[in-house]
Parts: structure tokens; C-alpha cells; sequence
């Protein structure tokens, strides 16, 4: 048996007889095991919910009666965002984001049904999810694990013993490493089962293995950390108080930091403020509900001109549909400028906050996680774009239908009179909305550059445990 061999056997051999390692490490399997459980059983039920809400919201669209097509207009319509396969572990922005949408005419609504959209930092603490339980929680395992492995060598003098024995100090550390790093790999088991889930379920094998990988990596991260800052003190008491300082700042602090930093670099107009704006943008349309209105003077005027009529009832289409359709195209220009907008600061304001994954591995971890995991940010800004299209085209062929199937006259009687309404069987040009995630190679594409602070991170930790070498030698 090679050295490092028997260093590894000799540290689980002495883990084993202390007690507290095994203790913790079973602690942090049973914890893992119990947020993956709990976690993949609260996804279901949102998938097979959402999934219900959204065939019953399409289903009482498509059951409505005989009516005028612009009520249905603001009768309206529910779309749902279907968590990811890989959300059993990652949730993402899904609980601060919002899964829904109600769609109608004149309006961008914003998603609803987030959970803990005014939550404070802090409450990540209440959310055991497994993505938090294997950032945070597992790395302060490992320390709990290993913090003395080198310097209980020193305190008892064995070190001195196995250097003249002839073990190579980088024998000793990696030794130790290894044993350290299986420590974690085994509160890993309930990802690795998770992920195999999510495989079932039809998420990619490119995705699930590369975020399994990542994870392998941080872990790899986490126990070098360890290691190294064992070597580098003579004392356990203060290679432990080294430690946890350590992943303070980087597993607490410093994730903290980018949220806020990113904030502070890059502020965005509150809600207020911005919804005060797009009003005073959307005023200058005018009222597409009513055809007297100015804005539609010079429209008016072409289509007289066109064909050769003097006013609105004698043109061979509903005016009022007419006027509608082009309110609506420019209202939603407008909106979508603004939404483009705000979709773009809060991109900005993520992008930010994760180029403090040079500073720590946790947001490195934290942003490859999400990504890969298809709960990031770019993810949700995608599901409102495509819910918008939904809106736009169902909109929009609803007004076609006032515009072409009705006359003018029956248009001007109301929505209760009889001869105001178009048949039920119109509703049908309502698409089905599916949402799904990017693709497996867009979001491995989009996590490079977090694969890349990872890998920043293992390179830090390999001369930190140089540096390490050096002074024990």
C-alpha cells in the first residue's frame, strides 16, 4: 500500500475511534438526504400543480361562451413556469421570481406567487435546500471534519516521527486530502442519487454530469482550504478559529456582499418610480377603447382616403378592432422596451454579483449551480418573454376578429347585446404554453465562466497547500 494510501486508511481509522467525524459526516449525509427528499417531493407537487393550473386555465379559455372577442381580451389567460428536473436540488430564483403570470390585453403583468419575494438574505437560512445544505453547510462540515488533521500530528509529535520515517510531507498532505475530500464526497451520495432522479425525468446527461462535477470540484475546493490552513498552524485550536473565519467570509459574507454590491454598482428605478414612467409613456397613445380619440385622427383620415368613405361606419371592416390592433402593437412596444430594459439591469445586476466568485467559491458554486440547473435568471427573463408572445399573439387575434367578423354597428351595441358576440369556437387560437428549459449546451455554455472561478479556486488552493508545504518544511 503507497503512502498516501495508508495515511487515508490511518485518518479514517482514527475518525472512526474519536467518534465526532463519523458523527458529523453522518450528519451531514442525513441532512442532504432529508433536503433532497423533502425538496424533490415539494418540486413534484409544484410540477404536477402547475402543469393542472395551466391545462385548467387553458381548458376555462377555451370553455367560455359566446361573447364579444374583447372581453375575452380581459377574460385573459394563466401561464405557469415548470420547475426543471434539476430544481430538486437547485431551486434557483424560483422562490423569489415568481412561477405565473395572468396575461390580458393593455398590460405586462409582473409573476406572482413568489414565495419569498421580500425575503431578506438572511431567511436563505430557513430554505434547507440541498444547493444550500452542499454551499454552505457541508463545507462547515468539513471543517468540522478536518481542521486538525495536520496540526494533531504536530501537537502529538508524530509528524517528526513519520518525516523520519521517510513519508514525503506532499505524501502526508494529500494523504490527508484524499481521506478529507471522501469525507464530503460521501455527503455528496444524496446529490448523485438526486441528479440520477432528474436524469429519469428527463433532464440531459450533459447537464447532470457536469453539475455533479461542479460539486465534486467544490468539495475539492473545501478540503484543500482545510488542509492547507491545517498545515499552515501549529495549533488545532487555531487552525479551527482560522477556518470558520474563513468560511464566514466566504460561505456567508461575502455571497452577501455581491447581492448588495451589485445593488449599490449597478441600482435599478423602483417599481413606483418606473411604473410612473411607462404611464406617462403609454398616455401619449392615447385610448384604444375609444375611436374619437385624437391619436387615431391621421389613421382616420388614411383609411378615408383608402377607400374612398367619409366616416368610420361605411369602411368595409370594424374600425374599432382596427384602432385596438394598432393601440395595442404600440403599447406593446412601449412595454417591451421598458421590460427589455429592466430585464437587462437585473442580468446586469446577477452578472455583477457573480464575478465575486473570484473572491469566494461559494457564489462560484452558488452561480454554476443555477445555471446549470436551468433556475437562473436568464431562465426566467426567457419564460417572460415567451409568456409576452403568448399575450401579443392571443391579443392581437382576438382584435383581428372584432376587426374582421364584425360590423361596426354591432360592435357599438355592447358587450350584452346578442349581436355583439362571435362564436365560442374562436377561442381555439389560443396556443398551448409549455415551458421548458434552455437546452443542455446553452446552459453549459452560459456556466463557463463559473467553471472557470471553480477552477481559479483549485489552482489557489493547490499553491496555497504549497505555500502550506513550505512552512511545515
Amino acid at each position: 500500500m503507497t503512502p498516501i494510501k495508508l495515511i487515508m486508511a490511518d485518518e479514517w481509522r482514527f475518525w472512526k475511534r474519536t467518534r465526532l467525524a463519523v458523527s458529523v459526516i453522518f450528519m451531514g449525509i442525513a441532512l442532504t438526504l432529508v433536503a433532497a427528499i423533502v425538496n424533490t417531493v415539494e418540486m413534484q407537487h409544484a410540477t404536477h400543480e402547475r402543469e393542472h393550473l395551466q391545462h385548467t386555465s387553458e381548458s376555462r379559455f377555451l370553455e367560455q361562451p359566446d361573447r364579444h372577442p374583447h372581453r375575452m381580451v380581459h377574460y385573459g389567460h394563466y401561464v405557469f413556469r415548470t420547475p426543471a428536473p434539476l430544481s430538486i436540488i437547485e431551486p434557483g430564483v424560483d422562490d423569489y421570481s415568481g412561477s405565473s403570470i395572468f396575461l390580458e390585453g393593455h398590460k405586462q403583468n409582473t409573476p406572482m406567487f413568489a414565495e419569498q419575494g421580500q425575503a431578506s438574505g438572511m431567511t436563505h437560512f430557513s430554505n434547507l435546500t440541498p444547493s444550500f445544505l452542499l454551499q454552505v453547510i457541508v463545507p462547515l462540515f468539513i471543517i468540522l471534519v478536518g481542521y486538525a488533521s495536520i496540526t494533531r500530528e504536530k501537537e502529538a509529535g508524530t509528524l517528526n516521527i513519520m518525516l523520519t520515517q521517510g513519508v514525503s510531507l506532499w505524501s502526508l498532505m494529500l494523504g490527508k486530502l484524499f481521506a478529507l475530500a471522501g469525507s464530503g464526497l460521501l455527503m455528496l451520495v444524496p446529490l448523485v442519487i438526486a441528479v440520477i432522479w432528474a436524469a429519469s425525468n428527463g433532464e440531459a446527461l450533459l447537464t447532470s454530469l457536469s453539475f455533479v462535477f461542479g460539486y465534486l470540484v467544490y468539495i475539492l475546493i473545501w478540503s484543500g482550504i482545510v488542509i492547507a490552513a491545517s498545515a499552515m498552524h501549529k495549533r488545532s485550536s487555531a487552525s479551527f478559529t482560522t477556518l470558520v473565519g474563513l468560511w464566514i467570509v466566504l460561505c456567508i459574507l461575502t455571497p452577501r456582499i455581491a447581492s448588495t454590491g451589485a445593488s449599490a454598482i449597478a441600482p435599478t428605478p423602483g417599481k413606483l418610480e418606473t411604473d410612473f414612467i411607462v404611464t406617462k409613456e403609454l398616455e401619449k397613445l392615447g385610448n384604444g377603447h375609444n375611436v374619437s380619440d385624437p391619436a387615431f385622427d391621421q389613421l382616420k383620415q388614411e383609411l378615408f382616403s383608402k377607400y374612398n368613405v367619409d366616416k368610420i361606419e361605411d369602411l368595409p371592416f370594424n374600425f374599432r378592432g382596427t384602432a385596438v390592433q394598432i393601440f395595442e402593437e404600440k403599447l406593446t412596444t412601449v412595454l417591451n422596451e421598458f421590460a427589455e430594459q429592466r430585464m437587462a439591469e437585473e442580468l446586469n445586476q446577477a452578472l455583477i454579483a457573480r464575478q465575486f466568485g473570484w473572491l469566494s467559491p461559494t457564489t462560484a458554486m452558488r452561480s454554476l449551480s443555477m445555471v446549470i440547473a436551468g433556475s437562473s435568471i436568464e431562465t426566467h427573463h426567457r419564460f417572460l418573454r415567451e409568456a409576452e408572445t403568448l399575450r401579443y399573439d392571443f391579443v392581437q387575434s382576438l382584435n383581428k376578429i372584432q376587426t374582421d367578423d364584425m360590423t361596426y354597428e354591432d360592435d357599438m351595441k355592447g358587450y350584452d347585446d346578442p349581436a355583439s358576440r362571435v362564436e365560442s369556437s374562436n377561442w381555439e387560437l389560443l396556443s398551448t404554453f409549455s415551458f421548458k428549459p434552455d437546452s443542455a449546451s446553452t446552459r453549459v455554455a452560459r456556466s463557463l465562466p463559473y467553471a472557470a472561478q471553480l477552477l481559479f479556486w483549485l489552482l489557489l488552493v493547490g499553491l496555497s497547500m504549497r505555500l502550506a508545504l513550505r512552512r511545515v518544511s
